[in-house]
């Protein structure tokens, strides 16, 4: 016989509902704070009554939540507070978008309201609906009723499974909450004193009192709840709406207030960032993203160069047609700089430093705070992850960078909190979307923007120094004021060799580590032909060894040819490995009359197949007389190398006929090294040459460049951007290579 059986769920359902589902009393308290949100309220006041002076609680202590919202009448706490997961906001979003109020509904999953059983046993609520008119719209005016609904749970056990000490079967249907009307007495029109201001008491509204609590509280605890509730809707924006206050109470006084604090965070955010970051926007239709960065105006393409150069966005999207889920949304950010020079105006005293560290990133949709993103130990990005499991300079550390992410049901639909208010759903890829588009946003400016920042930085002490006084130039004017103290002197010639011995030292050591760096970088391309020339020879060995094993009459042209083979292959090897043996250090120190063209010609042979499979058209042109130069195989080597490898890397990025033209001007001791890819844009003109920076993200070094001109400054000779129209010979980057002329 088949029987339907009806799901039963026990009581202690309740307790994983709120207790356990709501991570801490904290949000909670904000999930209440939310419903009187919902409410259209436009002030709340949570009052802690009754606390020892510790806010250690006894048994008389409660808290009271109180708020002028819309309340509920009969009919809703009937068909629709007493049911759990009731879609009564869901259907009220299918219907209406926002409240009166013009507010967007935050919940819809009919939980939040369990959040209550996280803070105490004994819960009475109070609440007066507000009248609507014939049209359906709210007036000011309250219903004639006063509705009580009361949960006391005291007689329970934490986990619903004992009644008054006695183990037993509770059913959530066993429950009972017991109801009641009665005509207004706590919910009238009367005045009610917020802070320092006495507001109009509405005759409706809702009262939440919770007693028989469950934990003590603490000093501590009610700060990070008054902060927690400052950031309920977003505190940087100089637009938040003045609708909505919460107001904390400890019996008759009022809690110390966070505007002194959320005053001198906004002065940290106003003066103290290096960058500002702001009316950022992805917009996810037209693949972009755009924001001011200092006031001035950024966007960035999916398939620009500037993106397309991390290697995380081709790790996470491949390529620019790729098509985000997430939707398109806001997002602003302030970045700071702890290691600031005392004489900047970023520099963070320690109280400023700790304010920026309480806030991270925090995620608001529709202007209501997304829970925990943003809280001091939450790493929702993975920046503090990343920059422990790969390197610190893959992301701006999360200390240092203060922001908010803006999104909307309407416009992330795909985006949804998890039931316990911990965060986003991770379903299909819209979140992971979400996550990669932020995180390529925050290392473009780590890579890019801050990386400037840095070279600047350093710049202004290398100038400082300089303005201070070299070294030998303090040693020299201490000697002057030394003339008659043979002590002082000694002492001071003593130091001055013993500098000049360790300036050499350190030299030689400076310029050992550049040329090592060269050769790495040089190498890799260099040795890559050699490898596949190695490839082909093992594999026609091993063709020629087959067939001499094989029985029979041995064919003497097809041994002859696999054997000329062989020998071309291991002629071009040998050749490689020639110009490879010329970057080697044991070869810097051979100066001798070269020439460029040869050089040229060199460095083409090791990219002739790459060139060949990206169709790059290379060509070479010449004055009548030929350009000599006085230095080493190396030098030339390790610059062209690195000016064909850079070239190739752009050139990749572009669709047009890819195009590189050498021009060698012996007439005038220069070459003109140009191709016709994205080029260089201007922001970073001032930084190519500089040490560590690249404009290709994480898969450059940022040491082609800089080791180029190092090792040409050592001959007087100097690597530029063509700066004048006559020197640019095709779109792209131009670069300008000048020798000085010399009797040779």
């Amino acid at each position: 016989m088949n029987e339907i059986l009806k799901i039963k769920p026990y009581a202690r359902l309740i307790t994983m509902l709120g207790d356990q589902l709501i991570k801490n009393e904290r949000i909670a308290l904000v999930e209440l704070i939310k419903n009187s949100y919902d409410a259209d309220a436009s002030w709340v006041k949570v009052n802690f009554i009754d606390f020892n002076e510790d806010f250690s609680i006894n048994e008389n202590s409660k808290i009271v939540i109180e708020d002028d919202g819309c309340g509920m009448n009969d009919e809703i706490i009937r068909k629709h507070w007493l049911n759990p997961a009731t879609p009564e906001k869901l259907k009220r979003k299918a219907e209406e978008k926002t409240t009166p109020k013009g507010r967007i509904l935050q919940g819809e999953k009919g939980i939040g309201r369990f959040a209550i059983f996280k803070l105490g046993k004994t819960i009475k609520i109070i609440t007066r609906r507000q009248v609507k008119n014939k049209k359906g719209e709210f007036i000011d005016k309250g219903e004639d009723n006063e509705n009580i609904v009361l949960y006391d749970f005291s007689q329970y056990d934490e986990e619903f499974l004992c009644e008054n000490g006695e183990q037993k079967d509770l059913y959530l249907e066993d429950l009972g909450v017991e109801y009641s009307q009665r005509s207004p007495e706590r919910i009238v029109k009367g005045e009610v004193k917020l802070g320092n201001v006495k507001k109009e008491r509405k005759s409706f509204g809702t009262i939440i009192e919770i007693s028989n609590l469950k934990t003590d509280w603490s000093e501590n605890r009610i700060k990070q709840v008054q902060k927690e509730i400052g950031k309920m809707q977003p505190i940087f924006s100089t637009e938040q709406k003045a609708d909505f206050h919460v107001w904390i109470y400890k019996d008759d006084n009022i809690h110390p207030s966070q505007e002194i604090y959320k005053e001198k965070l906004m002065n940290c955010m106003e003066i103290k960032p290096v960058f500002k970051v702001k009316n950022g926007v992805y917009d996810e239709n037209e693949k972009n993203i755009r924001f001011e960065l200092n006031g001035r105006e950024k966007r960035l393409d999916f398939d620009s160069p500037e993106l397309d150069g991390l290697s995380h966005f081709r790790d996470t999207f491949k390529s620019s047609k790729y098509q985000t889920e997430c939707g398109s949304f806001n997002f602003e950010f302030y970045i700071f700089d702890f290691n600031a020079e005392k004489d900047t105006k970023y520099v963070l005293d320690k109280e400023e430093k700790q304010i920026v560290r309480e806030h991270r990133i925090y995620l608001y949709r529709d202007d209501i705070r997304v829970l925990p993103y943003g809280d001091p130990d939450d790493d929702w990005l993975k920046i503090d992850m990343t920059r422990g499991t790969v390197r610190s300079g893959e992301f701006l550390s999360n200390d240092q960078v203060v922001g908010c992410i803006y999104i909307t049901q309407e416009g992330n639909p795909k985006l949804k909190d998890k039931t316990n208010r911990e965060g986003l759903i991770e379903e299909g890829k819209a979140l992971e979307d979400f996550i990669n588009v932020l995180q390529l946003i925050l290392k473009y400016l780590r890579k890019v923007v801050y990386q400037r920042y840095l070279i600047d930085k350093k710049n202004r002490k290398q100038v400082d120094a300089i303005k201070k006084g070299k070294p030998l130039e303090i040693i020299e004017n201490a000697k002057k004021q030394s003339n008659n103290d043979e002590k002082s002197l000694k002492f001071l010639n003593d130091f001055e060799k013993s500098y000049r011995q360790e300036q050499k030292v350190l030299q030689e050591r400076i310029i050992k580590t550049e040329n090592l760096a060269a050769v790495g970088l040089s190498i890799e391309t260099a040795s890559h032909d050699v490898m596949l020339f190695l490839k082909k020879t093992i594999e026609q060995m091993d063709s020629a060894i087959k067939n001499l094993m094989l029985d029979g009459e041995m064919d003497k042209n097809l041994m002859i040819s696999q054997l000329t083979m062989l020998r071309g292959n291991m002629s071009m090897i040998e050749t490689q490995m020639k110009d490879i043996q010329l970057l080697f250090p044991s070869t810097k120190l051979r100066t001798k009359r070269i020439s460029v063209n040869e050089i040229i010609e060199k460095v083409h042979r090791l990219y002739m197949r790459p060139f060949k499979e990206n169709m790059i058209d290379f060509s070479i042109s010449r004055s009548n007389s030929p350009l000599i130069v006085k230095t080493t195989d190396a030098v030339l080597l390790q610059v062209f190398i690195n000016l064909f490898d850079n070239a190739l890397y752009w050139l990749k990025m572009v669709d047009t006929p890819r195009k590189i033209e050498i021009f060698i001007d012996g007439n005038n001791q220069r070459v003109i090294f140009s191709d016709n890819g994205s080029g260089i844009d201007d922001e970073s003109k001032g930084y190519i040459f500089e040490a560590f920076y690249s404009g290709k993200g994480e898969e450059g070094r940022g040491l082609g460049l800089y080791i180029a001109r190092q090792l040409l400054d050592r001959y007087d000779y100097s690597i530029e951007l063509a700066s004048f129209s006559k020197d640019k010979r095709l779109s792209g980057a131009n670069f300008v290579l000048e020798f000085i002329k010399e009797d040779l």
